[in-house]
């Protein structure tokens, strides 16, 4: 036997999950218990006093004749009973109402015999008729049992007998159909994860902060609307063209409402701040309410389980009320009873009568009462689930009632749910609401930032860059801190990785920044900080993954001097520029771009007539189009880096006032054209390092004004007595090529500073070498070199002489004269230099004040 408590358990669900029950679920849960507990009633009273009593419908044994009643019973039996002497027979009449219960008296032994024990004569009939309480049926106590349990199986209806389990299996379905939602695996754990989450919503602090400041500005702005229409008259609201956005300028508006000229602006009371607890937690809120709308978003599960279990209640309804009606009637409390045991009993009809039929009945009444109810209410539930699109949810009121305008409309499962909590309480839905919001997100960024970044702790941060400017470098924060902007001593600053940074009016007061550094931080300005950028801002670096992440604001710095654009600047078919017009940078004049181009870009041209430096560096994609480089003019430097050219582009030849070229980590094999650098009258160095030349040309001697050459890394095995003739030439850079000899002709160089012939094969070192009296720096390291020559003493200018890496026995004590050469200078083996006498290792180790430049 069970209890109610154990079959009641299965409507049982977590508390937590009371907010996704509508009301109809809850009155639909309470008629179970109900219809449960009739189960549970009728069950009960059937174990413990349901029976059938029946008895036989008596006849006579000879020329017996029953009088039936109206109602097709014998009411009354007349038997004719004869004496078996002739006597005269005597009629009696026996009368038993409604078939009430009699209790032999006549002993087994009598019954066996014969149905009837004939009586002496009429006057013991009569005798007997006066005795006894009713008629004698002369069976056992035992053949009563007997026939009272044959006549319950077969004359009782079949649901009298089993009423009580019907519907306690019918309940049992219906509870388990409005819970199954709630049980199901793939449904339940979204289900828990939503009511956890928004349970945390609905408690956070930070839910509390944003809805309080929605309040305050809400009565701010009544109050301002009241103050506004009784001086209507006094106070006109008044706009000025200076310092407002103009519509190409990508600026930050600002949300809320607005005051006019004249009305005196009114202070929203702040919030107490949240403690980093809770800050961290309404966080970690936002990342879970931002994976669980994409995890649940994705289907529609929830919603058709939802409409399917009420669709199954409703068919059970109508079920249960089509075939439960027609038995309604069939509940009697009078039964005949036909067992066909005659040769055990003696009789072949009973009427017998039901105890529980009329408790039945009226359990039947109630039940069919319950559930017709029960059937109304799912037809509104499906009324309900059919009226309105419930995949779809509007946060249109939440959006209206708060400052948070940009709460997203949510779909699918995610948007049942909510339409479900709203049946609850909407307040759960609006609370929700705050942490769909990416303002929402951004002010919790902005207030927890903060608290964290304070001024002390930034001006810890602070640190001095190689031209000693004031610098500060923020890296993967979630905003910019408001205490940055109190650092009005600051020169340099750098944000990276800070995908929401937006830059106040408060820029204004750092009149010390001249560079900003926006490293993959697409920074948003507002119209005053925009406008004192544009004015003082001389140094900006943009690192980019796509152009769309250049803010537009930058081609509208008209005094920036330098800008340094590292990123992807092609579109997906290569072939068109993705970079804005640069007409509005009037005074740029350095432009450093770091991409991968197939073509100079064309708006390049715009800053022509005034751009002096122009450096690409391509990342190993193959500039094919250089025409416009012709229309730049007044570049003085030119630099095309990792461009993969194999020749010297012949439209630099067009550059008349060209200073420095420089082409390094390219493919060029030949420099045969170098012969039309003649008409380049103003260049002094020429970079073509890092390539693939063989030889050099004679024709470099038409560079008369070259004043420094690199070719290091290449593939020369000699240096032509051209490159001697060049007079002017002050930087020589032959590094790790194959070269075997340094030329006698190298005493000609009578202005070089600086030689590097380091990682060759130079084995010997000419004595025309030490001519060259100017030179400051001796590169010889990784050779062949078995000794230094004496005449290196000739070298009074010189400060560094690496010598590293040589087949060197010793250094000549000569070292010691070269005046501003020291140990920091010298780069040689240890042992080498502890070989030295001692006076010379003393030179060597004084300290110099005297400054040198080193020109590399």
């Amino acid at each position: 036997m069970f209890t109610l408590a154990e079959v009641a358990s299965l409507n049982d669900i977590q508390p937590t999950y009371r907010i996704l029950k509508p009301w109809w679920d809850v009155f639909m849960d309470y008629l179970a218990v109900v219809m449960l507990m009739v189960a549970i009633f009728a069950g009960t009273m059937q174990l413990t006093k349901d029976q059938v009593v029946c008895l036989p419908v008596l006849q006579s044994t000879v020329n017996s004749k029953a009088q039936p009643g109206t109602s097709g019973k014998a009411d009354f039996i007349t038997v004719e009973t004869t004496t078996g002497q002739g006597e005269e027979a005597s009629m009696r009449t026996v009368s038993f109402g409604s078939a009430p219960t009699v209790t032999p008296d006549v002993p087994l032994s009598r019954a066996t015999s014969s149905q009837y024990q004939p009586t002496e004569s009429g006057q013991e009939v009569k005798k007997e008729q006066k005795d006894s309480s009713g008629r004698k049926t002369n069976l056992d106590f035992q053949q009563y049992v007997f026939i009272n349990q044959m006549c319950y199986h077969l004359a009782l209806p079949w649901y009298s007998k089993y009423f009580p389990y019907l519907v306690l299996i019918h309940t049992i379905i219906l509870i388990v159909s409005s819970n199954f939602w709630f049980k199901y695996p793939k449904t339940c754990s979204k289900i828990e994860h939503f009511v956890s989450i928004l349970g945390k919503c609905f408690e956070s602090p930070w839910t509390t902060k944003a809805l309080s400041e929605t309040a305050c500005e809400d009565s701010e702005e009544n109050k301002q609307r009241l103050t506004g229409a009784q001086s209507l008259p006094k106070y006109v609201s008044t706009s000025s063209d200076e310092g407002s956005p103009s519509a190409s300028t990508p600026m930050i508006t600002k949300s809320g409402f607005k005051f006019s000229a004249d009305k005196p602006m009114i202070e929203v009371p702040s919030v107490t701040i949240l403690d980093k607890k809770d800050g961290e937690q309404a966080k970690a809120l936002f990342e879970k309410v931002r994976k669980f709308r994409a995890h649940v978003e994705d289907s529609d599960l929830i919603y058709k389980l939802y409409v399917g279990q009420t669709v199954i209640k409703t068919v059970k309804f109508i079920f249960i009320l089509c075939y439960t009606a027609n038995f309604v009637n069939t509940i009697s409390f009078e039964h005949i009873c036909n067992p066909k045991v005659e040769h055990l009993i003696g009789y072949t009809q009973f009427e017998c009568t039901h105890n529980m039929a009329y408790m039945l009945k009226k359990l039947l009444i109630s039940y069919i009462s319950l559930i017709c109810v029960y059937g109304f209410i799912c037809l509104y539930t499906l009324f309900w689930l059919f009226r309105i699109p419930l995949k779809e949810y509007s946060f249109e009121k939440v959006r209206e009632e708060s400052s948070f305008s940009d709460i997203p409309d949510v779909k699918n499962d995610f948007a049942f749910l909510l339409h479900m909590v709203d049946q609850y309480d909407q307040l759960y839905s609006k609370r929700f609401g705050v942490f769909l919001s990416e303002v929402s997100e951004n002010k919790l960024r902005e207030i927890s930032l903060n608290h964290e970044w304070t001024f002390e702790k930034l001006r810890q941060h602070v640190s001095r860059n190689a031209q000693d400017k004031q610098e500060l470098h923020l890296f993967m924060l979630s905003g910019v801190p408001d205490a940055v902007f109190d650092l009005t001593d600051l020169d340099v600053l750098k944000l990276e990785l800070i995908p929401e940074a937006k830059i106040p009016a408060k820029i204004s007061q750092m009149t010390n920044l001249q560079e900003l550094h926006l490293c993959h931080c697409p920074a948003k300005v507002e119209q005053t900080a925009f406008s004192f950028l544009r004015d003082h801002l001389r140094c900006l670096h943009v690192k980019f993954t796509d152009v769309a992440e250049i803010p537009a604001w930058v081609y509208l710095l008209k005094n920036l001097r330098e800008l340094y654009l590292i990123g992807n600047l092609n579109s997906e078919n290569n072939k068109m520029i993705g970079l804005e017009s640069l007409r509005e940078l009037r005074h740029l004049k350095i432009l450093h771009v770091k991409s991968n181009l197939t073509k100079i870009p064309p708006n390049i041209t715009d800053v022509a007539p005034h751009l002096t430096k122009l450096v690409i560096h391509n990342d190993g994609t193959k500039l094919v189009v250089l025409n416009s480089l012709k229309k730049m003019t007044n570049v003085a430097e030119l630099e095309l880096q990792n461009c993969e050219l194999e020749r010297i582009p012949h439209a630099i030849f067009s550059l008349s006032n060209l200073q420095e070229l420089d082409l390094k980590s390219n493919s060029i094999r030949t420099i045969e054209e170098i012969i039309s650098f003649q008409h380049l009258k103003r260049l002094t160095c020429l970079k073509l390092w890092h390539n693939k030349i063989v030889n050099i040309p004679s024709s470099i001697t038409h560079i008369k004004n070259l004043e420094s050459l690199y070719l290091s890394n290449n593939k020369l095995e000699s240096l032509p007595a051209a490159v001697f003739s060049l007079q002017k030439l002050r930087c020589l850079d032959v590094s790790y090529n194959s070269i075997a000899l340094i030329p006698g002709e190298i005493g000609l160089l009578q202005n070089l500073q600086h030689f590097h012939i380091t990682g060759n094969k130079v084995d010997i070192l000419p004595k025309q070498l030490f001519k060259c009296v100017k030179l400051r720096t001796l590169s010889l390291g990784q050779n062949c070199i078995t000794s230094i020559p004496d005449k290196v003493s000739q070298l009074l200018q010189l400060t560094h002489l690496e010598l590293k890496g040589n087949c060197l026995d010793r250094l000549p004590a000569t070292l010691g004269q070269c005046q501003l050469l020291r140990k920091s200078g010298l780069v040689v083996e240890d042992h080498l230099f502890d070989a030295l006498p001692s006076e010379v290792k003393e030179v060597l180790n004084q300290d110099t004040s005297i400054p040198f430049a080193n020109g590399i």
